[in-house]
């Protein structure tokens, strides 16, 4: 048994709570099958007293100099540092990576975006353009909008809440949180590095409980008046719906096409496979999902991915310092693998490697690292956000049908494009209809202080995360006229 269980509270208006109702959640190890906890079933009231916290503190916290505000990011920022080791092993126990292969890594790229939004909080500025009249002067602030509700998933349960709350409170906004229920451990262990490092109370809430009640009063309730999302498409769309009205950031699904073109350096872009598909279980919205191959060397690549994945992937206990891959978080998303298998199957595509749930773990979660060639455009795997450790090959014959593939997509999020010839690599990129691409790294390459977010029109989302740019978001302009006479 790895860890003993604990009923864990939330966070509202300065004070750790039990909830208004005093039901409890069930946290369970997607890793081990074990109880690891409770955390409380929130209700809609406790929200609204969230809310009312937040618009009560923010003023004060916004009057701060940014210079004042970046010091407690920093202070966040040391005592994650100092929990590395805890944070990790809870993150590995309840969401299920790999404690070394994955884990760490998440705990510091947390550090880095509280030190970032400390840094960028600082210069954050406004300006000062002529007026129509000499003797008046024009000076336009950026100003924080009030109270930002953060609803956030469960597959990045540090880093992706972090990319929104750190700017927006960096910026001079209060926050309440709506953490994903399956992994409200880990939203503990955070809210708790940030209670510690001194923030007011209200300035900073967490609210865990059913996405369905707690996530839509953070977007519905008129207190709020910023409200950003990361999930998938479907609830994004509910969440847009709801905050109506509102400064939205929205990051949904992708499907995150890999383009192989004929000249590409094969060894490099099958390694890069593993890393876009078996990354977090294929659980991320960066995951390649569609990989279209040129068929001159279709062959060739499948040879190499399938050496690739015998020496690299290690399915298995994420605890074992040697797995590179680990269980499946929740059932919904591995029941949606075994569809999408099933489907591309049934419908003509070969099963190269695994397609199955793994024998012999203690939860039915481990999901066999898949490989699926054939696969066309109508079967679900092309179609949609699987989710999982798979990598569905799909032969092109020219850069042309594969433009053609991802721009038809309902998605818009991200790609990648293997080519030797940069020129052709450039052309493809600004061609394609994303909003992020990648020219000759993994679909999964990501650098936290640049813009990230879905193209225009796409089921992908509006706005961008990564660095300063949420802030454009979570503040306005203000323009203030002076008449020097």
């Amino acid at each position: 048994m790895y860890t003993q269980t604990k009923d864990y509270p939330m966070y509202v208006a300065g004070e750790w709570s039990p909830g208004n109702s005093g039901a409890r959640i069930e946290a369970t190890s997607p890793a081990t099958g074990e109880k690891i906890g409770t955390v409380p079933e929130g209700d809609r009231d406790d929200v609204r007293r969230a809310i009312d916290a937040a618009n009560e503190a923010w003023p004060l916290w916004a009057a701060l100099s940014a210079f004042e505000r970046a010091a407690t990011m920093n202070r966040v920022a040391d005592i994650i540092e100092e929990r590395r080791e805890d944070l990790a092993w809870t993150l590995t126990l309840d969401q299920g990576k790999p404690l070394v292969a994955e884990a760490y890594d998440e705990v510091d790229e947390l550090v880095a975006y509280f030190r970032m939004a400390a840094s960028d909080a600082t210069r954050l500025d406004g300006s000062m353009p002529p007026s129509v009249d000499a003797g008046k002067r024009v000076f336009l602030y950026r100003v924080p909008r009030g109270v930002v509700g953060v609803i956030s998933p469960w597959n990045w349960p540090y880093t992706m809440p972090a990319e929104l709350m750190a700017p927006a409170l960096a910026s001079g906004n209060a926050v309440v949180w709506a953490p994903a229920s399956s992994t409200s451990v880990c939203a503990v262990k955070l809210a708790e590095c940030i209670v510690d490092a001194g923030i007011p109370p209200g300035v900073f809430n967490m609210v865990t409980g059913p996405g369905s009640v707690v996530g839509d009063e953070v977007a519905a309730n008129p207190g709020t008046q910023s409200v950003a999302f990361i999930g998938s498409t479907a609830t994004g769309r509910k969440v847009a719906e709801r905050a109506a009205g509102k400064a939205l950031l929205l990051e949904m699904g992708g499907n995150g096409p890999m383009v192989v073109l004929d000249d590409a350096d094969l060894d490099a872009a099958a390694d890069a496979s593993l890393v876009s598909a078996f990354l977090g279980a294929g659980q991320s919205c960066t995951a390649g999902e569609r990989f279209l191959v040129q068929e001159a060397v279709h062959d060739a690549f499948l040879e190499k991915l399938l050496a690739a994945m015998d020496r690299e992937t290690r399915l298995g206990d994420p605890f074992d310092p040697t797995t590179t891959l680990g269980p499946l978080n929740n059932e919904p998303t591995a029941t949606k693998m075994d569809r999408h298998v099933a489907d591309a199957v049934e419908r003509g595509a070969r099963l190269i490697s695994g397609g199955a749930r793994a024998e012999g773990f203690p939860t039915r979660l481990y999901y066999q690292p898949t490989i699926l060639d054939g696969v066309t455009e109508e079967m679900l795997v092309a179609r949609e956000e699987t989710f999982g450790p798979i990598i569905p090959l799909t032969t092109i014959r020219d850069e042309s049908e594969a433009l053609r593939m991802v721009n038809s997509s309902p998605f818009g999020l991200l790609a990648a494009v293997w080519t030797r010839d940069l020129g052709r690599g450039l052309r493809f990129a600004e061609s394609v209809r994303t909003g992020w691409v990648n020219i000759n790294a993994s679909t999964n390459h990501w650098e936290s202080h640049l813009p990230f977010g879905g193209r225009a029109g796409a089921s992908s989302g509006t706005g961008r995360v990564g660095g300063r740019y949420p802030m454009e978001t979570f503040t306005e302009l203000k323009t203030v006229i002076l008449n020097l006479e």
